[in-house]
């Protein structure tokens, strides 16, 4: 899996001019991208790493403040643009595979008492954020 964290004071995604999730508090915005030979496991091991990860303000994490997460899913993060100028997207997992993940993902920081709102898996969306600081990390379940 692959995520992108955003450090952001709120944010909302929306599909079709309708908004379908949102966070009107400081928190994080994470895209989730999922490959092939991702598991449940890698799922559960980044929420775990998402949730308690200090990168808020004062150095907490979402655990601590009990911030907010706007999860959206992203297939685009496994985009292989090493050879000409149209990206491959060969190195994502097909929907049959990266949705359940992302739904692991998310019910893993649940779970763990994460206020997590949501995009809708697999449709075109518009997400608006304001980013804090700018803080983004990237985490990557291959390193």
């Amino acid at each position: 899996m692959r995520l992108v964290l955003q450090r952001v004071a709120s944010a909302s995604v929306s599909v079709d001019g309708q908004i379908v999730g949102a966070i009107d508090r400081p928190g994080l915005v994470v895209l989730v991208g999922v490959t092939h030979d991702d598991t449940p496991e890698i799922a559960t091991r980044l929420a775990d790493k998402v949730w308690t990860l200090r990168i808020l303000a004062d150095e907490r994490s979402c655990e601590q403040d009990n911030a907010p997460i706007l999860v959206v899913s992203q297939f685009t993060l496994y985009a292989d643009t090493r050879k000409g100028r149209r990206p491959s997207w060969s190195a994502a997992a097909p929907r049959p595979v990266s949705e359940p993940l992302v739904e692991a993902f998310v019910a893993a920081l649940r779970e763990r008492g994460a206020d997590v709102a949501t995009g809708v898996f697999g449709a075109q969306m518009q997400v608006a954020l304001v980013n804090d600081g700018p803080v983004t990390v990237i985490l990557d379940s291959a390193v």
